[in-house]
Protein backbone atom coordinates (compact mmCIF):
# COMPACT_ATOMS: atom_id res chain seq x y z
CA UNK A 1 0.00 0.00 0.00
CA UNK A 2 1.36 3.50 -1.37
CA UNK A 3 1.09 5.70 2.55
CA UNK A 4 1.54 9.85 2.03
CA UNK A 5 2.84 11.53 5.28
CA UNK A 6 1.23 14.70 6.09
CA UNK A 7 3.62 16.34 8.46
CA UNK A 8 5.78 19.03 9.98
CA UNK A 9 7.86 16.91 12.25
CA UNK A 10 11.43 14.87 10.95
CA UNK A 11 10.82 12.62 14.16
CA UNK A 12 7.02 12.09 13.25
CA UNK A 13 8.46 11.52 9.60
CA UNK A 14 11.25 8.93 10.20
CA UNK A 15 9.25 7.26 12.65
CA UNK A 16 6.39 6.67 10.62
CA UNK A 17 8.32 5.64 7.67
CA UNK A 18 10.27 2.81 9.70
CA UNK A 19 7.06 1.50 11.20
CA UNK A 20 5.27 0.97 7.77
CA UNK A 21 8.28 -0.27 5.70
CA UNK A 22 8.16 -2.17 8.88
CA UNK A 23 4.72 -3.74 8.15
CA UNK A 24 5.18 -4.39 4.23
CA UNK A 25 3.82 -0.79 3.00
CA UNK A 26 5.11 1.49 1.01
CA UNK A 27 5.54 5.51 2.49
CA UNK A 28 5.94 7.38 -0.96
CA UNK A 29 6.26 10.94 -0.30
CA UNK A 30 6.03 13.84 2.49
CA UNK A 31 3.73 16.80 2.05
CA UNK A 32 4.94 20.20 3.89
CA UNK A 33 4.67 23.61 3.73
CA UNK A 34 7.49 26.27 3.88
CA UNK A 35 7.73 27.66 7.71
CA UNK A 36 9.82 26.83 10.65
CA UNK A 37 7.62 26.44 13.98
CA UNK A 38 8.06 25.02 17.58
CA UNK A 39 9.03 21.21 16.82
CA UNK A 40 11.58 22.31 13.56
CA UNK A 41 12.96 24.01 11.57
CA UNK A 42 11.90 23.52 7.45
CA UNK A 43 15.32 23.12 5.82
CA UNK A 44 16.14 20.55 8.54
CA UNK A 45 13.17 18.73 7.98
CA UNK A 46 13.08 18.78 4.41
CA UNK A 47 17.35 17.39 4.81
CA UNK A 48 16.14 14.54 7.28
CA UNK A 49 13.25 12.98 4.96
CA UNK A 50 14.34 9.36 4.61
CA UNK A 51 15.52 8.08 1.20
CA UNK A 52 13.39 6.90 -1.47
CA UNK A 53 10.49 9.70 -0.44
CA UNK A 54 9.38 12.64 -2.25
CA UNK A 55 9.10 15.89 -0.38
CA UNK A 56 6.14 18.24 -1.82
CA UNK A 57 5.61 21.74 -0.84
CA UNK A 58 2.43 23.55 -1.61
CA UNK A 59 2.79 27.17 -1.99
CA UNK A 60 -0.79 27.74 -0.89
CA UNK A 61 -3.68 26.01 0.31
CA UNK A 62 -5.19 25.17 -3.37
CA UNK A 63 -1.88 23.56 -4.29
CA UNK A 64 -2.68 20.68 -1.33
CA UNK A 65 -4.95 18.52 -3.79
CA UNK A 66 -2.88 18.32 -6.56
CA UNK A 67 0.02 18.04 -5.20
CA UNK A 68 -0.84 15.35 -2.68
CA UNK A 69 -2.42 13.23 -5.49
CA UNK A 70 0.70 13.11 -7.57
CA UNK A 71 1.97 10.81 -4.83
CA UNK A 72 -0.73 8.57 -5.97
CA UNK A 73 -1.15 7.08 -2.19
CA UNK A 74 -4.01 4.61 -1.11
CA UNK A 75 -3.78 5.96 2.67
CA UNK A 76 -2.13 9.61 4.21
CA UNK A 77 -1.01 9.70 7.60
CA UNK A 78 -1.22 13.38 9.31
CA UNK A 79 0.19 14.68 12.04
CA UNK A 80 1.15 18.53 13.21
CA UNK A 81 0.37 19.99 10.33
CA UNK A 82 -0.18 23.54 10.38
CA UNK A 83 -3.35 24.05 7.59
CA UNK A 84 -6.89 22.64 7.87
CA UNK A 85 -7.21 19.95 5.24
CA UNK A 86 -10.58 20.48 3.30
CA UNK A 87 -12.75 17.65 1.83
CA UNK A 88 -11.46 17.68 -1.41
CA UNK A 89 -8.02 17.14 0.20
CA UNK A 90 -9.18 14.53 2.38
CA UNK A 91 -10.89 12.24 -0.73
CA UNK A 92 -7.52 12.02 -2.73
CA UNK A 93 -6.28 8.85 -0.95
CA UNK A 94 -9.34 6.22 -1.89
CA UNK A 95 -8.68 5.03 1.72
CA UNK A 96 -8.47 8.29 3.19
CA UNK A 97 -6.42 10.60 5.48
CA UNK A 98 -5.96 8.89 9.22
CA UNK A 99 -4.97 11.74 11.78
CA UNK A 100 -2.78 11.51 15.27
CA UNK A 101 -3.87 13.64 17.83
CA UNK A 102 -2.13 13.43 21.44
CA UNK A 103 -5.31 13.11 23.48
CA UNK A 104 -7.80 10.94 24.01
CA UNK A 105 -10.49 11.81 22.04
CA UNK A 106 -13.22 13.09 22.59
CA UNK A 107 -11.52 15.43 24.76
CA UNK A 108 -9.28 18.05 24.24
CA UNK A 109 -9.60 18.58 20.41
CA UNK A 110 -8.25 21.70 19.57
CA UNK A 111 -4.27 22.48 18.85
CA UNK A 112 -3.22 22.13 22.65
CA UNK A 113 -4.65 19.13 24.14
CA UNK A 114 -1.36 18.35 26.21
CA UNK A 115 -1.17 21.91 27.66
CA UNK A 116 -4.65 21.58 28.58
CA UNK A 117 -4.31 18.81 30.43
CA UNK A 118 -2.05 19.83 32.92
CA UNK A 119 -3.84 22.97 33.14
CA UNK A 120 -6.92 20.93 34.44
CA UNK A 121 -4.76 18.76 36.53
CA UNK A 122 -5.02 15.30 34.21
CA UNK A 123 -3.20 12.33 35.31
CA UNK A 124 -2.93 11.21 31.77
CA UNK A 125 -3.70 12.07 28.31
CA UNK A 126 -3.35 9.90 24.85
CA UNK A 127 -3.18 9.10 21.62
CA UNK A 128 -5.74 8.66 19.19
CA UNK A 129 -5.43 7.32 15.29
CA UNK A 130 -8.80 8.77 14.15
CA UNK A 131 -9.88 8.96 10.19
CA UNK A 132 -10.01 12.84 9.05
CA UNK A 133 -13.10 14.78 8.39
CA UNK A 134 -13.32 18.59 7.32
CA UNK A 135 -14.46 19.40 10.98
CA UNK A 136 -11.11 19.12 13.44
CA UNK A 137 -10.80 16.00 15.64
CA UNK A 138 -14.15 14.25 14.78
CA UNK A 139 -13.60 11.45 13.17
CA UNK A 140 -14.12 7.72 13.76
CA UNK A 141 -12.03 6.34 16.29
CA UNK A 142 -9.01 3.28 14.57
CA UNK A 143 -6.57 2.99 17.83
CA UNK A 144 -6.76 4.60 21.35
CA UNK A 145 -4.18 4.53 24.40
CA UNK A 146 -4.03 6.64 27.70
CA UNK A 147 -0.84 7.99 28.42
CA UNK A 148 0.39 9.14 32.40
CA UNK A 149 1.62 12.50 32.78
CA UNK A 150 4.41 13.42 34.80
CA UNK A 151 7.00 15.70 35.54
CA UNK A 152 7.81 16.50 31.59
CA UNK A 153 8.55 20.44 30.75
CA UNK A 154 9.11 19.66 27.51
CA UNK A 155 8.80 17.61 23.97
CA UNK A 156 12.07 15.73 24.41
CA UNK A 157 10.61 14.40 28.19
CA UNK A 158 7.02 13.71 26.66
CA UNK A 159 7.86 12.54 23.20
CA UNK A 160 9.23 8.68 24.54
CA UNK A 161 6.21 7.99 25.91
CA UNK A 162 4.40 9.07 22.70
CA UNK A 163 6.91 7.08 20.45
CA UNK A 164 6.28 3.70 22.84
CA UNK A 165 2.61 4.37 22.25
CA UNK A 166 2.60 5.21 18.48
CA UNK A 167 4.70 1.83 17.79
CA UNK A 168 1.71 0.35 19.06
CA UNK A 169 -0.83 1.96 17.88
CA UNK A 170 0.13 2.85 14.13
CA UNK A 171 0.40 -0.61 12.93
CA UNK A 172 -3.21 -1.03 14.16
CA UNK A 173 -4.91 1.90 12.54
CA UNK A 174 -2.76 1.48 9.48
CA UNK A 175 -4.62 -2.20 8.78
CA UNK A 176 -7.79 -1.08 9.71
CA UNK A 177 -8.07 1.57 7.50
CA UNK A 178 -6.59 -1.03 4.79
CA UNK A 179 -8.88 -2.77 5.71
CA UNK A 180 -11.55 -0.10 4.91
CA UNK A 181 -12.91 -0.41 8.17
CA UNK A 182 -14.89 2.88 8.98
CA UNK A 183 -13.75 2.95 12.89
CA UNK A 184 -15.83 4.13 16.18
CA UNK A 185 -17.84 7.05 16.05
CA UNK A 186 -16.69 9.64 18.11
CA UNK A 187 -18.97 9.92 21.38
CA UNK A 188 -20.33 13.61 20.84
CA UNK A 189 -21.74 13.60 24.34
CA UNK A 190 -17.89 13.41 26.05
CA UNK A 191 -16.21 15.75 23.59
CA UNK A 192 -14.81 19.08 24.58
CA UNK A 193 -12.68 21.43 22.17
CA UNK A 194 -10.07 24.11 23.46
CA UNK A 195 -8.00 26.30 21.51
CA UNK A 196 -5.02 28.88 22.33
CA UNK A 197 -4.72 29.86 25.38
CA UNK A 198 -5.89 33.46 26.52
CA UNK A 199 -3.43 36.12 26.63
CA UNK A 200 -3.97 37.06 30.33
CA UNK A 201 -2.69 33.39 31.15
CA UNK A 202 1.00 34.24 30.27
CA UNK A 203 1.31 36.45 33.18
CA UNK A 204 1.92 34.46 36.35
CA UNK A 205 -0.31 35.97 39.49
CA UNK A 206 1.90 35.07 42.30
CA UNK A 207 -1.68 35.40 44.26
CA UNK A 208 -2.68 32.35 43.32
CA UNK A 209 -1.96 28.74 44.58
CA UNK A 210 0.85 27.13 44.26
CA UNK A 211 -0.46 24.33 42.11
CA UNK A 212 -2.07 26.21 39.73
CA UNK A 213 1.37 28.21 39.15
CA UNK A 214 3.22 25.07 38.66
CA UNK A 215 0.65 23.86 36.33
CA UNK A 216 0.76 26.86 34.23
CA UNK A 217 4.59 27.12 33.41
CA UNK A 218 4.72 23.18 32.75
CA UNK A 219 1.44 23.54 30.39
CA UNK A 220 2.56 26.60 28.37
CA UNK A 221 6.00 23.99 27.91
CA UNK A 222 3.64 22.52 25.16
CA UNK A 223 1.99 25.32 23.97
CA UNK A 224 2.18 28.55 22.47
CA UNK A 225 0.11 31.64 21.24
CA UNK A 226 -0.05 32.79 17.53
CA UNK A 227 2.46 36.11 17.21
CA UNK A 228 2.70 36.76 20.88
CA UNK A 229 4.76 36.39 22.98
CA UNK A 230 3.87 32.75 25.08
CA UNK A 231 4.86 31.20 28.47
CA UNK A 232 4.78 31.69 31.93
CA UNK A 233 5.84 34.90 31.87
CA UNK A 234 7.16 37.22 35.43
CA UNK A 235 9.29 39.57 36.94
CA UNK A 236 12.56 38.06 39.04
CA UNK A 237 15.16 40.05 40.84
CA UNK A 238 14.50 42.92 38.09
CA UNK A 239 14.40 40.88 35.25
CA UNK A 240 11.62 39.90 32.56
CA UNK A 241 11.64 36.07 32.35
CA UNK A 242 9.39 33.18 30.81
CA UNK A 243 9.44 30.73 33.41
CA UNK A 244 10.59 27.50 31.96
CA UNK A 245 10.33 24.64 34.98
CA UNK A 246 9.10 24.82 38.51
CA UNK A 247 7.95 22.58 41.80
CA UNK A 248 6.62 22.78 44.43
CA UNK A 249 9.14 21.19 47.13
CA UNK A 250 12.66 22.93 47.36
CA UNK A 251 15.49 23.12 48.58
CA UNK A 252 16.71 23.41 44.96
CA UNK A 253 15.75 26.45 42.87
CA UNK A 254 14.44 30.07 43.96
CA UNK A 255 11.61 30.02 46.53
CA UNK A 256 8.61 32.23 45.79
CA UNK A 257 6.04 32.90 47.77
CA UNK A 258 2.41 33.05 46.60
CA UNK A 259 -1.25 32.09 47.90
CA UNK A 260 -0.95 29.29 49.68
CA UNK A 261 2.82 28.68 50.17
CA UNK A 262 6.32 28.58 48.50
CA UNK A 263 7.18 27.80 44.80
CA UNK A 264 10.48 26.73 43.67
CA UNK A 265 11.60 28.32 40.38
CA UNK A 266 14.06 25.88 38.77
CA UNK A 267 14.63 26.84 35.35
CA UNK A 268 13.93 30.50 33.53
CA UNK A 269 15.38 32.23 30.24
CA UNK A 270 15.38 35.90 29.72
CA UNK A 271 12.44 37.55 27.26
CA UNK A 272 13.54 38.50 23.98
CA UNK A 273 13.46 41.85 23.26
Amino acid sequence: MRVALISQVSQVVEGYTQVLRGIGHDPVGVLCVRMGDRYSEFGAHVSSVPEGLDVVVPASRDRLRPLLAALEPDLALCLAFPWKLPADVLAVPPLGVVNTHPSLLPRHRGPLPVSWAIRNGESEIGMTFHRMEPELDTGAILAQEAIPLGNEHSWDELTPKFAEVMGRLLPVAVERAAAGDPGEPQDESAATYESFFEPEYTEIDWARPAGEIARQVQAWRFGFMPGAESGALTELDGERVRVLRAALEGPEGRPVECGDGTVWILETEPLSG
